[in-house]
């Protein structure tokens, strides 16, 4: 041979070649480099990265991202495309960004309000053509003075991904006492957890910055649901048969001030594993498929609006293809080592009748 083909190269970078000869004994020297030889150009595949937002004056947006190396390039007249839009809108606004070395861009306009989030991607040019966009990212406008109109709050939502703080505090209570959680940054809505069941709140919401608070938004009330059912399900029953287990319970009444039970959710796993499968049932009572051998630890729990109440006691019930074991004829024994104790299920297995 006295010809190659180099190839997986990259579009429009300069290569330089050398030969070596080899044989059985050895390889000899490689030869001079060959001249610079510059590969075709072609359209860019490669998208910025660590597309992201900066900190700005008053209306700008100051969009920034990695530039893409030269070797990436692909061609001449490589560039950059900047795409953003209002965060929920549909059109996108481009512009064209010339320098290859460019790593942001300044949009300005002063109609648009501080903090205001906007879609943002870029993309990549070049004289061959359009190549593919970053991936979305959503970023806000400068700070500037914050305003509490830019941000809305629905229940327990605020509908715009900016820094914010939100107050909160029980009816009969003064607004002096709130107790106040905030965002961690592009965020477009919060939970407010640790609250008392079937109780009013009020709120309202502050953007805030490094210069301080803005002023309060309007207040808005909601009132928390009912605390979930407190009793658990009790007298379980139990009848497994061949792989799969028929359980019973007595029905749970809530408390006046609990949420009214919507059903009950069945906790089943295998000893040894701590991923929980779970059947709901309006009904007090389930069928538990049992698929493998080996005992399965069972709970029940009653819902409601106000979420899972307390569980009820465990049970264990082995999965067995042959013959019926109840409840009623299971009884578990705990024999004591010096170093460890051993759990034995004994068990009468009988013809099956229904129970």
């Amino acid at each position: 041979m006295e010809s190659a083909m180099a190839v997986d190269l990259n579009p429009w970078v300069e290569y330089e070649f050398r030969v070596v000869a080899t044989n059985p004994i050895g390889t000899g020297d490689p030869s001079t480099p060959s001249r610079m030889i510059r590969t075709n150009e072609a359209v860019p595949k490669t998208a910025p990265t660590n597309v992201s937002g900066r900190s700005g004056r008053r209306y700008e947006l100051v969009i920034a991202w990695e530039p893409v190396s030269e070797e990436f390039q692909n061609g001449e007249g490589f560039g950059y495309i900047v795409a953003f839009r209002p965060n929920g809108t549909r059109g996108w606004k481009e512009k064209m960004v010339t320098s290859s070395e460019a790593s942001k861009f300044i949009y300005r306009d002063e109609s648009v309000p501080p903090l205001t989030p906007f879609e943002v991607k870029v993309g990549v040019y070049n004289n061959k053509g359009d190549g593919p966009f970053s991936q979305i990212v959503v970023i806000c406008s400068a700070e500037g003075a914050p305003f509490a109109d830019d941000l809305v709050l629905t229940s327990f939502s605020l509908m715009q991904p900016c820094r914010a703080a939100v107050g909160y505090w029980k009816d009969m209570e003064q607004e002096d006492s709130a107790e106040t959680v905030k965002t961690r940054g592009n965020e477009s809505s919060i939970i407010l957890t640790g609250l008392e069941g079937n109780t009013l709140y009020h709120l309202t919401v502050r953007a805030y910055n490094g210069a301080g608070y803005g002023p309060p938004s309007s207040e808005v009330s909601a009132t928390t649901k009912k605390s979930p059912p407190s009793q658990a399900p009790s007298n379980l029953r139990w009848e497994q048969q061949g792989f799969q287990v028929s359980l019973g319970w007595e029905p749970v009444t809530p408390l006046a001030n609990e949420s009214e039970v919507m059903g009950y959710k069945v906790f089943y796993r295998q000893e040894g594993h701590s991923n929980s499968q779970v059947i709901e049932t309006q009904k007090p009572q389930a069928v538990v498929p049992l698929p493998d051998a080996g005992v399965y630890i069972i709970e029940v729990r009653a819902y409601g609006e106000g979420g899972d109440g307390t569980a009820s006691s465990q049970i264990r019930v082995p999965s067995y293809s042959g013959g019926k074991i109840t409840s009623a004829q299971s009884a578990l024994h705990t024999l004591s080592t010096s170093s460890s104790s051993v759990t034995l299920l004994l068990a009468l297995v009988i013809p099956s009748t229904s129970w």
